[in-house]
């Protein structure tokens, strides 16, 4: 193998990218708008949710719990009635409806147990399943504070503070952000390494590299490492120019090390990109084929939820992929600031993982050329 001929037919490939428009404004799009918008509409928190109270108390503890809903989570709540309230649910204008029977006050007063009624909207599932939550923390906080102005009840011999260790603020932009990128890097590096396979094949230029006096390894070497180093500084650009300046996350770790680690992803997933393209005869089946890929590897990798939550078989062979155990470097690195000696366990199986994509593409790749 010569390395001047993998660095020339590299060089073609970055050519070949350079007059491809639609590849670049992808590239640029994935890696500034769809950061931004991962961090700025994020639906892992509430925000702005519609809330409807139906005060038949008319008690002060009930008005207390009325104007107990502050923006930014919530919109000013909705004075109705409850047959109103059951049509603007039905509409849709409403996402909670926060329900306060006559006689709450007096019969809370009396020790006994009375009951409020929340509906919600439960086809708005994300506000929904989040904001459920938060209605009833708010609801408890405020008849606790009430009764403690009321009634004489020894304090709690024992209080819980909660201290955030990273992301103090528990802002799930940080990790949305932050994750978007990963994940863009892993998508990005497969649909260019077998794109660019692909658009030798329908070119037909493909032909022309037979003829040529260089071997496979030479020319699949040649639709990497351009692919993996494209890739590599428009992630650096993202993390240091709209990660950390535009929307002012900071990132804890070196991003010298993260560089390592995504280098050794790229080298598998651009692999992985080659021996898809292999299966596929045309640019659609390779779309079809990245869907049925990589979904499940972004979804399942730990960075949508941890890989701990998962069933043991499902963990057990998702150690297998590339992207788990970029996902576990980057959080480290991005979150908590580690170093080489809490993560070399990871980078030597990225490095094992993408050694055995080459190979195994590599081998299809022979065969697909003869």
């Amino acid at each position: 193998m010569r390395w001047a001929t993998v660095w020339r037919l590299g060089v073609k490939e970055l050519w070949s990218l350079w007059r491809t428009p639609a590849l670049l404004v992808l590239i640029a799009l994935v890696f500034t708008v769809q950061i931004v918008a991962a961090s700025v509409a994020s639906p892992l928190s509430l925000n702005q949710a519609a809330i409807a109270v139906v005060d038949e108390d008319r008690s002060p503890l009930a008005q207390r719990l009325a104007t107990a809903f502050y923006p930014p989570g919530f919109l000013p709540p909705h004075q109705t009635t409850l047959s109103e309230l059951n049509r603007r649910l039905d509409e849709g204008y409403d996402t909670f409806g926060l329900v306060i029977p006559a006689g709450f006050q007096r019969d809370l007063l009396a020790g006994e147990v009375p009951e409020l009624l929340l509906l919600v909207d439960a086809t708005r599932m994300t506000q929904a399943f989040n904001g459920a939550g938060y209605v009833q923390a708010i609801v408890s906080d405020e008849i606790q504070n009430f009764l403690h102005g009321h009634l004489s009840r020894p304090a709690p011999p024992v209080e819980l503070v909660l201290r955030a260790r990273f992301n103090q603020e528990l802002d799930p932009s940080w990790f949305a952000a932050m994750m978007e990128v990963v994940n863009s890097v892993a998508l990005l590096s497969v649909i260019l390494a077998g794109a660019a396979l692909i658009r030798e094949r329908e070119r037909g230029t493909i032909e022309h590299l037979l003829v040529m006096p260089v071997t496979p390894t030479e020319i699949m070497l040649a639709k990497i490492w351009p692919t993996g180093l494209v890739v590599l500084l428009a992630a650096m650009f993202s993390l240091i120019f709209v990660v950390q300046t535009w929307l002012s996350i900071p990132v804890a770790g070196s991003l010298w090390l993260l560089m390592g680690g995504m280098t050794l992803l790229l080298f598998a997933t651009t692999s992985l990109g080659i021996f898809l393209a292999t299966l596929a005869g045309t640019m659609p089946q390779f779309g079809l084929l990245l869907m049925l890929v990589l979904f499940p590897l972004q979804i399942l990798s730990g960075g949508v939820t941890p890989t701990e939550n998962m069933p043991k078989v499902l963990n057990y062979l998702m150690q297998l992929a590339p992207d788990t155990h970029f996902v576990a470097i980057s959080q480290a690195i991005l979150f908590r600031g580690a170093d080489f000696s809490m993560l070399w366990q990871h980078y030597v199986a990225l490095a094992i993982i993408g050694l055995a994509l080459f190979s195994f593409s590599l081998w299809r790749f022979r065969r697909w050329l003869r």
